[in-house]
């Protein structure tokens, strides 16, 4: 079995680099210097959404199919760096080359992996072979948007039109699973600036474990599972997350319902 790893990252400001890039002193305090490029992205595309380069990684949550478990735990501040939970998720890529699965990581996650990466001197050989290490890889890798090493569902689903793409909390909810609680993406700059890094962490690994079980439901249509294989995987996800400790457990079953 290929083991199916699904990712998703959290990220806030880079306020350390917009300090660099726009000349600003220690005097000024991180959350202005956000706002400044908030602003000024406002005023120059109507969203204040940063530029992929300008955002810093906080979270990599991940959820692992491998023989018979499923897991998932989160690379996070403040055990660890930026550049440490970047090297650790490409140091993973490197030691079971999983199918990668995201919901959106082809347009979001991996461009920010890739811009941070390069910032935090990280190296990631396995992921960025196209065929020079090992020839399989040159008919499907993790970099080609068509190749199925990597899946993003959002964008394949969606025929890799943008006007077609939709949110996974909405698809999860319609496929009967709990969706995001009680955090968006929206919300993680505050909370990081309210020490609530286990809040980012928690939601992050909700929103993995909403997009594994859509994974699933994709593979129940593609015919890569059979209705009652899909049933048990589902009920093995159910069975995991019932044993892991935490209240965002606790409150994900609940919004789950009954089998």
């Amino acid at each position: 079995m290929i083991p199916v790893l699904v990712f998703d990252i959290e990220t806030i400001p880079d306020v350390n680099g917009l300090r660099r890039l726009h000349g600003l002193g220690p005097d000024v305090p991180d959350a202005d210097v956000a706002e400044r490029a908030f602003a000024a992205r406002r005023e120059a595309t109507g969203s204040d959404f940063l530029q992929h380069h300008l955002h810093r990684v906080v979270t990599i949550s991940c959820s692992l199919r491998d023989r018979d478990s499923f897991r998932v735990w989160s690379l996070s501040e403040p055990e660890e760096t930026e550049g440490t939970l970047i090297q650790r998720f490409f140091d993973g890529l490197e030691r079971y080359t999983p199918q990668l699965v995201s919901w959106n990581g082809g347009g979001f996650d991996l461009p920010v992996l890739h811009y941070r990466g390069l910032v935090n001197g990280v190296t990631a050989r396995r992921y960025w072979d196209m065929g020079e290490d090992d020839r399989d890889f040159k008919w499907n890798n993790y970099i080609s948007r068509y190749h199925t090493r990597h899946l993003d569902m959002m964008d394949l689903l969606a025929m890799y039109q943008p006007r077609a793409s939709a949110p996974l909390d909405a698809m999860a909810q319609l496929l009967g699973y709990p969706g995001k609680l009680g955090m968006d993406g929206s919300k993680v700059w505050e909370a990081y600036q309210a020490g609530r890094i286990g809040d980012i962490r928690d939601y992050c690994e909700t929103d993995v474990v909403n997009t594994y079980l859509v994974y699933l439901r994709f593979q129940l249509l593609r015919g890569m599972l059979d209705r009652d294989a899909h049933d048990r995987e589902v009920a093995l996800v159910r069975d995991a997350l019932g044993k892991l400790p935490g209240k965002h457990w606790v409150e994900f079953l609940a919004a789950w319902g009954a089998p």
